[in-house]
């Protein structure tokens, strides 16, 4: 009898056998930090309007019996003698302001970039992959650019108030603008490579992790995961929703430890994986080289590519 023939298995529980999906749970999860992520933001903006149509708006006038006297230039009346200045209270409530600006915008980018972890962009989308991965920097920049302008172009605060305020706006400004971006945003792209790989060298999508671990692994007999803590067993997209953001690149290390068989090209399936997890989506992912035909637990046949005349 001829052996049967070995086919590929569709990766459960959020794999769709080509391109990485994350799982149900996962996909809930994120939203609701996205719309908690949102909720913040409204609020942050909301408090910068605040700080700057009735904030920066106080003032009171020192020397009021002044006496009313005619500008020449424009025929209007004026109170000569009295000045206006910027009240210490409204300064006081102005910093408080900013650090809860600052607070509200930063919980909400930690908040959203958990969410992008659970559910990336594809890469391939540029505009998308950008906004969505960028959006807790750029929601810091608007709550936080024209209320630092206007405290610096403010004419009723001193020279002292306006240098208080302006330089804890800038500071907490950068501040929230350098925590809301992300310096190494996950993407579709690379998900999918590390579940691809996943199941060409193990033949289906099944993963190993501990709880404090960052990756995942091929099997559970690697010394990474001998913690104590609880080795739990699942798909790509269940490890990533569980914080496990990638492959662990010593896969081929693991393989020889659990006795599997090992492909004589791991190394330049390292370092492609290498590259797609630094964000070089477009690199080539080599097929495994087996010594032996026999060692391949799943056979992938190449796509049929259309032909142009």
């Amino acid at each position: 009898m001829a052996e049967p023939e070995k086919k590929i298995e569709t990766p459960a529980a959020g794999g769709s056998g080509r391109t990485w999906t994350p799982t149900e749970s996962a996909k809930k999860k994120a939203t609701t930090f996205r719309w908690i992520a949102a909720a913040l933001w409204v609020v942050a903006i909301a408090a910068e309007a605040v700080a700057i149509f009735w904030l920066l708006r106080q003032r009171e006038f020192i020397g009021e019996d002044g006496v009313l006297v005619r500008d020449p230039e424009t025929g209007l009346l004026q109170e000569q003698g009295v000045t206006a200045q910027f009240p210490q209270w409204a300064l006081i409530t102005l910093i408080v302001l900013l650090v809860v600006i600052a607070a509200l915008s930063i919980t909400g980018s930690f908040l959203w970039k958990k969410a992008n972890r659970l559910d990336p962009a594809e890469k391939s989308d540029t505009v998308r992959f950008f906004v969505q991965n960028q959006l807790g920097a750029i929601i810091a920049v608007i709550a936080f650019l024209p209320l630092v302008i206007l405290i610096f172009l403010n004419k009723d605060m001193d020279k002292g108030q306006k240098t208080t305020a302006g330089i804890i706006g800038v500071i907490l400004a950068i501040g929230a603008v350098a925590l809301g971006i992300d310096y190494d945003p996950p993407s579709v792209e690379q998900y999918t490579a590390d579940q691809s790989t996943v199941i060409q060298l193990l033949g289906q999508d099944e993963v190993v992790w501990v709880d404090g671990g960052a990756v995942y692994h091929v099997c559970d007999s690697v010394s990474d995961i001998q913690t104590g803590s609880e080795k739990r067993t699942g798909t790509t997209a269940e490890a990533v929703e569980a914080g496990k953001i990638r492959l662990t690149l010593k896969f081929a290390s693991e393989l020889r430890a659990c006795g599997l068989a090992v492909p004589e090209n791991a190394d330049e399936i390292t370092d492609a994986l290498r590259a797609i997890q630094d964000g070089q989506v477009d690199t080539l992912l080599p097929a495994p080289v087996w010594a032996d035909p026999a060692d391949a637990p799943i056979e992938v046949e190449d796509a049929a590519t259309d032909e142009s005349d």
